[in-house]
């Protein structure tokens, strides 16, 4: 059994963000384990709530939350690339899915350092 992490840098809307969700499934089905997903640059918009996504197209967003709900797989979102594209969690504001936990850099190296692979897509 291998420890993954996750790193996702891709938006809801683009086709790499459902390949880590198909990859994660795919390593949990073969018995690995997956430590944390860590969601960096445009990536963590798969967290905010302002996202809107056509029904008839992929829900990036809500698979991850499958993931979370199905198999506790952190969601760790990085604050800092967040709040440069506007997610914020403060001051009354939310936008943030409270599935995901905001982090920061230290959380990723960390994840990566109790890994034995790293996956970013």
């Amino acid at each position: 059994m291998s420890v993954y992490t996750l790193v996702v840098t891709t938006p809801p809307h683009q086709n790499n963000t459902a390949t880590v969700i198909e990859f994660a499934e795919s390593i949990l089905t073969a018995g690995h384990q997956i430590n944390g997903i860590f969601f960096y640059q445009d990536g963590v918009l798969n967290a905010s709530t302002l996202t809107s996504i056509p029904n008839d197209e992929f829900q990036a967003p809500a698979a991850f939350v499958k993931l979370l709900n199905d198999h506790q797989v952190a969601l760790h979102l990085c604050i800092t690339a967040g709040e440069k594209r506007g997610l914020t969690d403060q001051d009354g504001v939310i936008n943030i899915n409270p599935a995901f936990t905001v982090s920061g850099l230290g959380e990723m190296v960390e994840l990566t350092s109790t890994a034995d692979k790293v996956i970013q897509l």
